[in-house]
């Protein structure tokens, strides 16, 4: 497996993730595109840099039931995402439990954010898929989720273009997402974190209000040419 395959379970997509540094810069990279790009129905991916105390959030969300959140806290990342068409959605089963397996060696420091209000349904903990990395960790981990032939917990439709980390891979997407291809050389500047320009809003959705955009990608931390940070 490569970092441009589609993973398809939680163990392949943490043997494909880079270390915590580059994830994050992924993440930012990912909502500063759609927070450019604009959207049908708003942003499917977000970058909260207060999510907690002392915890920056990653965020997908495409509006249709599906999302992930990626947390960097002060004790080490923690993920998490849900496919609601999943077999290992907690809706499939009678008590409404998580997927065998999915957090029975998740480490005591992260299991406070299970039960989240953001990430629970009522007192449903919803999740499909887990996986993690402390401070002191030297990989990814995961718990022992084991699979069935049919089982599917969403890793490849959630997780895609954040693993695969390229623009080409954000290009794809976008063309699906907003229906339109946007210029693949401005995708790359965002994605190399350099500072956004009035050209490169441009560029990639002509009808963006520069000045609206720049803001938001002020609030979010992104580097904007002419704003101070």
């Amino acid at each position: 497996m490569t970092a441009t395959s589609r993973p398809c379970t939680v163990h392949e997509l943490i043997a494909v993730l880079p270390d915590v540094p580059v994830l994050h810069d992924r993440c930012r990279a990912l909502a500063a595109l759609d927070a450019l790009m604009g959207g049908r129905s708003g942003s499917c991916f977000d970058y909260d840099p207060a999510w907690g105390p002392g915890t920056v959030a990653g965020l997908m969300n495409n509006g249709s039931g599906d999302e992930y959140a990626i947390l960097f806290t002060p004790d080490g990342v923690f993920g998490r995402g849900f496919d609601h068409e999943s077999s290992m959605s907690p809706y499939t089963n009678e008590d409404m439990a998580l997927w065998p397996g999915l957090v029975d060696s998740l480490p005591e420091v992260f299991r406070p954010l299970l039960d989240e209000p953001a990430f629970c349904d009522d007192e449903v903990q919803v999740a499909t898929v887990v996986f993690w990395r402390e401070t002191h960790d030297t990989a990814w981990r995961a718990g022992p989720v084991e699979y069935a032939e049919y089982d599917d917990d969403g890793t490849g439709h959630l997780f895609h273009v954040l693993a695969a980390g390229t623009p080409e891979a954000y290009h794809a997407f976008a063309e699906d997402y907003y229906g339109r291809r946007p210029d693949l050389d401005a995708i790359r500047h965002v994605y190399t974190l350099r500072p956004v320009t009035a050209e490169v809003i441009k560029t990639l959705n002509p009808e963006a209000d520069p000045v609206a955009v720049a803001a938001a990608l002020a609030r979010t931390g992104y580097p904007v040419e002419g704003r101070r940070m």
